[in-house]
Parts: C-alpha cells; sequence; structure tokens
C-alpha cells in the first residue's frame, strides 16, 4: 500500500466533508478549513494516538485548533474517524447542535480544547503540554495557528513560554495562507520571516508546502525525537487549497456554498480521491 497516496485521499475525504458541513447551512469559513485538510490528514491519518471510542483517553495525542473557525475541517476529520456520526455534519452551527461554528471540546467528541478567540488556543496548548510532561505521559499536542492569529501579542508570549518550559512534546503548524478576514497577511499586519522568528523563539523549526502530504509526513517525523526545544512547522499553503475556484477568490475567508457549486466541488474531489486510492 502506498501510505501517502492513501493520504491524498483521505485530504480529499476531509475537504469534502468540509464543503458538506458548510453547504448544509449555507456559508461558512471554507477558505480556511481546506487550507489545513492536508495537515490534518497526515496527523490522524499516521501521526497522532488517539481512540476514537475513548476521546478522553490520557496518553492520546491531542489536537488545538487554535484557528476555530476551521471547525468544519476538523469536524470533517473526526467524523471520517468515528467520533460521530456522519450525517451530523448537516448540523453545522444549528440550534442544539455538538458541530458549533468554533470548536468547543464540550460539545464536540474528539475536540481537545475550545478554541476561536484567536491567540488563546496557543496558550492552552502549551499548557497541556507542560501537563503532560509533568505527569510522565509520552502524549504529544499538536497546534494549528493562522497567520492572521500570530498578530496577536498572547501567541509569541505563549512561545517563550513553550521554549523556557522545553516543551518538547509540543508542535506548532502555522498554517501561512496569507490571508486573513480582511485582506492579505503583508497588507494588514506583516510578521517578516517566520521561520526566523521562530527559531528566535527557541523553536526547532522549517518550512515546508502545507499542501503536500508527503512533506508534513516528514516533518512530522523529525518531531518525534522529543528534546528540550519546541517544534514549529511553517506550513506555506494556499488558503480555499483543493478548489480551485474558492483558492482564486480574493477574499475566500467566508463564503456561500450553493448547491450547484457543492455538486461541482464535491464531484471533482471524489474522483480526485477515487484515483489516490486506486493508486494506494
Amino acid at each position: 500500500m502506498n501510505e501517502i497516496n492513501a493520504l491524498k485521499a483521505f485530504a480529499c475525504e476531509i475537504r469534502i466533508a468540509a464543503i458538506e458541513a458548510i453547504h448544509s447551512i449555507g456559508q461558512g469559513h471554507i477558505g480556511g478549513a481546506l487550507s489545513i485538510a492536508d495537515v490534518l490528514a497526515v496527523l490522524y491519518g499516521r501521526e497522532m494516538r488517539y481512540d476514537p471510542a475513548n476521546p478522553c483517553w490520557a496518553e492520546r495525542d491531542k489536537l488545538v485548533c487554535s484557528k476555530g473557525h476551521a471547525g468544519p475541517a476538523v469536524y470533517g476529520t473526526l467524523a471520517l474517524k468515528g467520533f460521530f456520526p456522519y450525517e451530523e455534519l448537516k448540523t453545522l452551527n444549528r440550534p442544539g447542535t455538538r458541530l458549533p461554528s468554533h470548536c468547543d471540546r464540550n460539545k464536540t467528541p474528539g475536540v481537545d480544547m475550545t478554541t476561536g478567540s484567536l491567540g488563546q488556543g496557543c496558550s492552552l496548548a502549551c499548557g497541556m503540554a507542560l501537563g503532560d510532561k509533568l505527569r510522565g505521559r509520552g502524549s504529544r499536542t499538536f497546534l494549528i495557528l493562522g497567520d492572521g492569529e500570530s498578530n496577536e501579542g498572547q501567541v509569541w508570549e505563549a512561545f517563550a513560554f513553550a521554549s523556557a518550559k522545553k516543551l518538547g512534546n509540543l508542535v506548532v503548524l502555522l498554517d501561512w495562507n496569507k490571508r486573513q478576514l480582511d485582506g492579505w497577511t503583508n497588507d494588514i499586519y506583516p510578521m517578516g520571516d517566520y521561520v526566523a522568528k521562530f527559531e528566535a523563539f527557541g523553536f526547532d523549526t522549517v518550512k515546508i508546502n502545507g499542501n503536500d502530504v508527503a512533506e508534513i509526513a516528514r516533518a512530522l517525523e523529525r518531531t518525534r525525537q522529543g528534546g528540550e526545544r519546541p517544534y514549529a512547522i511553517v506550513l506555506d499553503t494556499v488558503k480555499g487549497a483543493g478548489v480551485a475556484e474558492v483558492a482564486d477568490k480574493a477574499m475566500n475567508h467566508s463564503l456561500p456554498v450553493n448547491d450547484e457549486q457543492y455538486e461541482r466541488w464535491t464531484g471533482a474531489l471524489r474522483a480526485e480521491q477515487i484515483a489516490w486510492e486506486a493508486e494506494a
């Protein structure tokens, strides 16, 4: 079996699931959900330890999606892995749902931390990693961070803490898709060289193609060695990756998804998924 092709197929499934959820309510945070589908595929398809039958298993690896508005991609991944029924994706952000607009650990099986107030997920992930370290667990904490979110000062305070506490069980995955809510990040609040910045904060850092599952898999393999430095992987991604019509829109943070678009986009992704599965 070709594991990389299987992961590419899984990333297609995650994109389909996220679109399914967003289409069910008519509009949603599609750009940033699609850009993290590949890293979620590698995390849940290869890298992380977890048990859908026991979501609160103490020894599990944990995911904090600090950019909590990308919840549809996280929910799609969890549904595909059996944390809850796939059909529940169609309840996204509706009254009584277990799938609110932003990730909520009190509602959704498999969500390890409530996020969405941007920046706070970083502090929470650091605390989770420190807690596991103090308890002597082999668990790791994976943090997905938005590049627009990195404008927050709390993010860098948290990373200074991670370095000071030698959190070698923390892996930061920066979704560097270069756009935020109201435009291009470099036009709004340029952050400079992320690799140099993370290194200055004491992180073991690499930059890769964040929409290439093979590169993601190799980068995550490096983080298994632990040690005394937290890890940062700068994911050079495209906002809306996987659906050209979304990626090509300048303002694609949140978009409507009508029936025709839903059928066309998911149809193309399903064909791509089948092709990768045939080569897996």
